[in-house]
């Protein structure tokens, strides 16, 4: 069956979803309240400070075989599940929350000590670098030589401020998400060289006594600044117990093997909590990454006199990106990164992906996803609620992926990792808010069509659902020609079945 989006289901989906959030409340966040399982309409407000740590040699584990193969696959998630799992016991012993372990970046906040102590946010901060030195500390013994796992190479960003706790995923899938600039700050520290080491905003430099600097991400904290930090946070636990620790619990609990295996498409099918080292997917598929762009500048401009409309503006946005991905495409969300949608697609069967049908769904799909985020502006605006400087930035890449869930038996964390994992983040960071790039893999894997429409620089703007059904059918694209028949059998079978007239019966007719 074709696969399409629908003007009219879009809008009755996004109708549903702002009347979920017509009331917000937005509450202080204390000590004795759950940032568990947080409602949809609801927010906190949590003053913390926000650590980034990005493994910085991810890249190198995927390119230690010439060809993205299953061993280099394995030698990769066993990277990853071996420092995941050392970190997930820093922050226990630290007092700290994981966020998220997003592949090789992994986001924690530090709410302790609370602002009814005195000079409580430098103690935060100088807690975060102790905590920061100690991952880094810690990474650079957690390899295994006989798998030929290296030791991690780790860079660290921080800031600190408020920012809005909110609800991310749904079902068993719960976890708190914090908007603001914080968190994205600190994220824009770590990821914004290749040099290890610690790296603090001027903000949070200037918060424990530093002076600003022209470049924070290229001014790293000295061996000096560092250990003051650690002599005053005293965090009571040592790299050393840390390490024995880790590999206690490895003898104990042994990773295992990674086991993959082929997922019968369509992807949305994919139950992710079932799958574990052993039980573990890989098959060749598009990866999608949609940004909304212009989020963090906007929480800024209204976190302080509108916080509602900013949760208002996320869940709604979300919401129906979601759906796009997953109900009109049959996609399969991986998760959701802050303000960004990381999901997967594949056409094919039990044995094989079909390429270009697989790619020419992820162009329609790029296309959807930006006509129902325009959609969802209208509506957002038509209840007075400011959509402006907001954008939706799109990339997507075809190869090898993988997924399964790493971490600690009874807290795993999903995880899909490869080079085209990479590189469909690295197109959608490329792109502007109204723009959409493909990478050169799906490029090369798609049709003429396809390779028509995006151009020798592998980018186009505006381009929304129709623009992309209209422009690959009219090029002979078997998958938009059967999504297009799709809509006109919809819409008036028994006249426009048989015609190959440009009409748009997937927009709303009036």
């Amino acid at each position: 069956m074709a696969k399409s989006w629908n003007h009219d289901r879009a809008s009755d989906h996004i109708e549903r979803k702002l009347k979920d959030v017509e009331t917000v409340t937005i509450l202080d966040y204390r000590r004795d309240m759950s940032l568990e399982s947080i409602p949809a309409n609801k927010a906190y407000r949590v003053d913390g400070v926000h650590l980034y740590a990005d493994i910085l040699n991810l890249n190198d584990m995927l390119h230690v075989t010439s060809d993205e193969g299953v061993t280099c696959h394995r030698r990769t998630l066993r990277f990853l599940n071996l420092h995941q799992r050392a970190v997930h016991r820093v922050l226990a012993r630290c007092d700290a929350r994981r966020v998220d372990f997003h592949n090789q970046r992994l986001h924690a906040v530090i709410t302790k000590p609370y602002n009814s102590e005195d000079d409580a946010e430098a103690k935060r901060i100088r807690r975060a670098v102790a905590i920061a030195q100690l991952i880094i500390d810690v990474l650079q013994e957690t390899g295994d030589a006989d798998e030929q796992i290296p030791n991690a190479k780790v860079r660290v960003g921080i800031d600190s401020g408020e920012a809005l706790a909110v609800n991310n995923g749904r079902r068993g899938g719960r976890e708190p998400l914090f908007l603001g600039a914080p968190a994205n700050h600190a994220a824009k520290m770590s990821g914004g060289g290749s040099r290890v080491g610690i790296y603090l905003t001027n903000n949070a430099r200037e918060a424990i006594g530093l002076d600003a600097v022209d470049n924070p991400s290229a001014s790293p904290l000295t061996c000096a600044e560092i250990e003051a930090c650690q002599a005053a946070a005293a965090l009571g636990v040592s790299k050393d117990k840390i390490v024995e620790e880790w590999r206690e619990d490895l003898e104990k609990n042994p990773i295992g093997a990674f086991s993959f295996s082929r997922h019968t498409p369509p992807l949305r099918t994919l139950d992710i909590t079932t799958l574990t080292p052993g039980n573990s997917r890989r098959q060749e598929a598009a990866s999608v990454y949609a940004d909304i762009d212009g989020f963090t500048a906007y929480v800024a401009r209204h976190i302080e006199a509108s916080a509602e409309d900013v949760v208002r503006v996320f869940h709604v946005i979300r919401a129906e990106l979601d759906r796009v991905l997953t109900c009109d495409f049959d996609g399969r969300r991986v998760r959701f990164i802050g303000d960004c949608l990381h999901g997967l697609l594949c056409e094919g069967t039990v044995h094989t992906t079909d390429d270009p049908e697989t790619v020419s769904t992820a162009t329609l799909c790029a296309g959807a996803l930006r006509s129902s985020f325009e959609l969802a502006l209208e509506k957002l605006a038509g209840e007075d609620i400011d959509i402006g400087g907001l954008g939706l930035a799109i990339g997507f890449e075809f190869g090898p992926m993988t997924i399964t869930r790493l971490g600690m038996h009874g807290d795993r964390v999903r995880c899909s990792v490869s080079r085209g994992v990479l590189t469909s983040e690295a197109e959608q960071g490329r792109c502007g808010g109204d723009e959409t790039a493909i990478g050169i893999s799906a490029y090369g894997a798609g049709t003429q069509a396809v390779k028509d429409l995006f151009g020798a620089r592998r980018k186009v703007k505006g381009l929304d659902y129709n623009e992309a059904v209209e422009a690959l059918s009219q090029k002979g694209d078997e998958t938009a020609s059967a999504a297009k028949r799709a809509a006109f059998a919809l819409s008036a079978p028994a006249i426009l079945a048989a015609s190959e007239r440009t009409v748009r019966p997937y927009v709303e007719i009036k």
